[in-house]
């Protein structure tokens, strides 16, 4: 495998900018630590609840997350999560709650990764990233693979503990390949998932199974879900994607075969673009472009080397 020599610093990818936030993972197990940095009047702090966050506007158009002094911040002790600190030595932490909290001022709004991530300023994108994925993998992990008990949280959110066996268990990240694959006549391979509506087409994408390479998951997706077959693979980039646990790797991937054949269970419909095609069924509203925080979209830009049309959220 290679790596792409384009990358991306031009234009990062959604959620892979700096953030400039230190996650400082060594003060995780300092519960002393933890609570001077919870009690500082610095300290900022957020909630999130079912994948959402309060966003709201500011008076120069930016968006930003809504966060509030820890001590104004609503109670809960067991679902505090600490997600770092910043270059000025500020601690920022995530509060999981079964509702957001209303605004008196009713500006702001609830919204999920897929629309803020694309309005956020990296740093609060990153702290939104980081709390969904907790909150998401916290909500789904209560019990003990190992012997059924029920864990307890710890390390600030990054660990659940078994107080009847002791086993220690943590956020999981499932990785999934991602690619843009192109033949011979630089054509462009994509696909359109049985459940998507008509005309959304997207790059292959599928998971990592145990034992295998990420270069061998790209070959078996494309083979698997449209029967077309991979010769070079050549790594991009990767994007943390907590839908609810996944990390995005990138690629631009040659087939060294055309004919296609859709498996019907995850691909519906299959097509090859030439640049002029993609840009005709984008004018015309025959296929609609992927969403601008995904992965896809970056992947699809490179090679067809200018920005897609804009899409809103979903």
């Amino acid at each position: 495998m290679t790596t792409w020599t384009d990358h991306t610093a031009d234009r990062p990818i959604s959620l892979t900018a700096p953030s400039g936030i230190d996650r400082a993972a060594h003060h995780r197990l300092d519960e002393a630590w933890l609570a001077a940095a919870w009690s500082h009047p610095s300290t900022r702090c957020f909630v999130v609840s079912g994948g959402q966050v309060l966003i709201d506007e500011t008076p120069d158009g930016r968006t930003e997350l809504v966060m509030t002094p820890s001590f104004e911040a609503p109670l809960t002790e067991a679902h505090r999560y600490f997600l770092g600190t910043d270059d000025d030595g500020v601690s920022y932490f995530a509060l999981q709650k079964d509702s957001l909290p209303g605004r008196m001022d009713q500006s702001a709004r609830p919204a999920g990764l897929r629309e803020a991530g694309l309005l956020l300023s990296p740093r609060d994108a990153g702290l939104m990233a980081h709390a969904v994925a907790l909150e998401n993998w916290q909500r789904l992990h209560r019990f003990c693979s190992r012997c059924g008990e029920r864990t307890v949280i710890a390390a600030a959110g990054h660990i659940r503990r078994c107080p009847a066996c002791g086993a220690e268990h943590y956020p999981r990240t499932d990785p999934a390949v991602i690619m843009a694959v192109t033949d011979d006549e630089d054509r462009l391979l994509l696909g359109r998932q049985v459940h998507w509506p008509e005309g959304r087409f997207s790059t292959l994408a599928g998971f990592v199974e145990p034992g295998e390479s990420i270069e061998q998951a790209v070959r078996r997706e494309v083979q698997e879900e449209v029967g077309v077959t991979v010769g070079p693979v050549e790594y991009v980039a990767s994007q943390p994607w907590p839908f609810p646990s996944s990390l995005m790797l990138g690629f631009m991937a040659h087939a060294t075969s055309t004919e296609i054949d859709v498996d019907g269970d995850e691909i519906h419909e299959a097509r090859w673009f030439s640049r002029d095609e993609l840009g005709a069924a984008f004018e015309s509203g025959e296929v609609l472009p992927p969403y601008g925080i995904s992965i896809a979209a970056r992947l699809i830009e490179l090679w067809y080397g200018k920005p897609l049309p804009t899409r809103g959220a979903f």
